[in-house]
């Protein structure tokens, strides 16, 4: 389990000054390290970077020896991410003689240029470049002259110097002349005592009209309605609209300061839908999910108008459950993801699965075998809830198909 800690830091005058030139010098040398990488084939190895690079780094840069060897790994650890990000997200095509969607799976080989770090920023090592001084209740930070210490905003931090949370890297963040430290805690759980103790087993359908349709072992599903959602978001977009018209560099600010904005309302919104249901089903639970990685939201995959086909690809379905897990490992419980395959073409009573059984104009799912007919959210929730099971039962990789139905999910 990784949480992030984010200290408020109270820098003054001079200190300030000395966070913004180490900061922009950092930035500066993640950029020469990116465009080598790039350069020479995006080969993946901070020690091999950092043996070639080092020296010049040090001397372009002025960056002392623990930053120079942490630029190698802010740099590799981006293109991970990136090249994370292309995985999931494979390019999909349509054939225009067969009308058939095809995927080609994405690597870093797509990129057309190296990364570029644009924020300035500074990865820190604990006991190295930072440290807590608890006598003085400050922070003590590495610059690239003398080394300083910083009050910093009270808060829960001290819950996580109990012995059990490891810290990692941190990094300076500069935010609306605002400063804060950021740092990852990580904490040990056991995953094993989910299987043997779960109590409740929550199947969660994502989706835009819903944000979430959840089902449980008790047979009570519940929705989370996405219809306010779909308005604001639907102003930033007619904001976004005009703004572009405009093509002016205060119309660029203000569009930079609006893809924050939305972005932070993003966050907040997984952030309440998913602490509501950690804190409404607690410790020991299974909360299963879709696999989306790699799932197309094209034309063969939609069924929606092109505007809400637009708001599918674009809602961050991911974050949620990013939320989802580290929130639910936080109380002992546990997130499964299961094929997406069939969830909601199938008919939870009788296994019949037939894609023509879903009405999406009414929103029904209509079994043309044995009559059953329910909401077609509700539908998927179902099957997902009922694959958790199955993973209850020992089966490590639940799914569904076509020659093998399975049986009343109730």
């Amino acid at each position: 389990m990784v949480k992030t800690l984010k200290l408020r830091i109270l820098p003054n005058d001079e200190q300030i000054a000395a966070l913004n030139h180490m900061s922009e010098q950092y930035r500066q040398a993640c950029n020469f390290v990116s465009q080598y990488t790039f350069d020479n084939g995006i080969e993946l190895n901070s020690f091999k970077l950092q043996k070639a690079l080092y020296a010049d780094v040090r001397e372009n840069f002025g960056l002392k020896a623990q930053m120079a060897v942490s630029v190698f790994r802010t740099v590799t650890a981006r293109y991970k991410t990136v090249q994370e990000q292309l995985r999931q997200n494979p390019y999909h095509f349509k054939d225009e003689y067969t009308g058939e969607w095809y995927d080609i799976p994405k690597d870093l080989s797509w990129l057309r240029k190296p990364i570029i770090f644009r924020r300035p920023q500074v990865d820190l090592v604990l006991k190295r470049d930072y440290s807590f001084d608890f006598a003085t209740h400050q922070l003590s930070l590495n610059t690239l002259g003398k080394r300083i210490k910083l009050d910093f905003v009270d808060g829960c931090w001290q819950d996580y110097f109990d012995g059990s949370w490891t810290f990692g890297t941190g990094k300076i963040v500069q935010m609306k002349g605002n400063w804060y430290f950021h740092i990852p805690c990580s904490k040990e759980s056991d995953e094993e005592l989910i299987r043997e103790q779960v109590q409740h087993v929550v199947g969660i359908d994502r989706g835009l009209r819903f944000l979430t349709s959840t089902y449980d072992e008790n047979g009570k599903c519940t929705f989370k309605s996405g219809n306010a959602i779909l308005r604001k978001r639907q102003k930033f977009i007619d904001r976004r609209k005009e703004l572009q018209s405009k093509h002016t560099w205060s119309a660029f600010k203000a569009l930079k300061r609006l893809s924050g904005r939305e972005n932070r309302w993003m966050s907040d919104i997984n952030h309440q839908v998913s602490k509501t249901l950690v804190e409404k089903y607690g410790s020991n639970s299974l909360f299963v999910i879709e696999d989306l990685t790699g799932v197309s939201f094209e034309e063969s995959n939609l069924s929606g108008t092109k505007k809400q086909n637009r708001e599918k690809r674009s809602w961050a379905f991911y974050q949620l459950e990013q939320f989802l897990t580290y929130k639910a490992e936080a109380v002992g419980s546990k997130v499964l993801k299961v094929s997406p395959k069939y969830t909601s073409q199938r008919c939870p009573k009788c296994g019949r699965i037939h894609k023509a059984n879903r009405h999406h104009d009414t929103h029904e799912y209509i079994c043309d075998k044995c009559g059953y007919r329910s909401n077609d959210d509700r539908i998927g929730a179902m099957n997902i809830q009922f694959l958790g099971t199955l993973w209850v039962s020992g089966d490590e990789h639940p799914r569904f198909g076509i020659r093998k139905e399975i049986t009343s999910a109730e």
